[in-house]
């Protein structure tokens, strides 16, 4: 809607009448929440045999996302794209589940140079990715930076980053 702040829609969604407002999701890379993928396909799987719609849906449509989020960053002809951290959250160190991954997946099969920057990650490379420690090196070599949250380290590299995040927080 022209001239709604960018922040009223997901504040307005999260309100309910009986608990009163709530903070909104602000993981904007996938359906909502961190836990709520890997959740929900798990929720598919236990539940196979049960005649259902709505969780298929749900996991399609991170799928679609995923897609989405891909196509943007092709549409920016990129020769290097740094992953910028694979945890979804402060203070996490999961990011086998991370749902980046899909995306550098899609990337490296249109024959895009993917590296990473995750210093939680001891280890030279992951799941076929270089991963690249030093965050100097990381922000020269690559073209664009995609982050799932806003962070200092990258603003003398702000025009390369490539961001859903709304609030600059996390």
């Amino acid at each position: 809607m022209p001239g709604t702040h960018h922040g009223a829609v997901p504040r307005k969604a999260g309100w309910s009448p009986c608990a009163g407002p709530r903070p909104p999701s602000r993981d904007a890379r996938g359906y909502g929440g961190y836990c709520l993928p890997k959740d929900t396909k798990q929720l598919l799987a236990n539940y196979d045999q049960v005649p259902q719609n709505l969780i298929r849906a749900i996991v399609d449509s991170n799928t679609t996302r995923k897609d989405f989020i891909a196509a943007d960053i092709l549409a920016r002809q990129p020769r290097v794209v740094g992953i910028h951290r694979l945890i979804m959250k402060a203070g996490s160190d999961n990011f086998r589940t991370s749902s980046v991954q899909g995306v550098m997946k899609r990337l490296k099969a249109k024959g895009v140079e993917v590296i990473v920057h995750e210093p939680t990650l001891d280890a030279d490379r992951f799941f076929n990715f270089e991963v690249v420690n030093d965050l100097e090196e990381f922000k020269r070599r690559a073209d664009l930076i995609v982050t799932n949250r806003q962070s200092p380290a990258l603003a003398d590299v702000a025009a390369k980053v490539h961001t859903r995040d709304l609030y600059g927080t996390d």
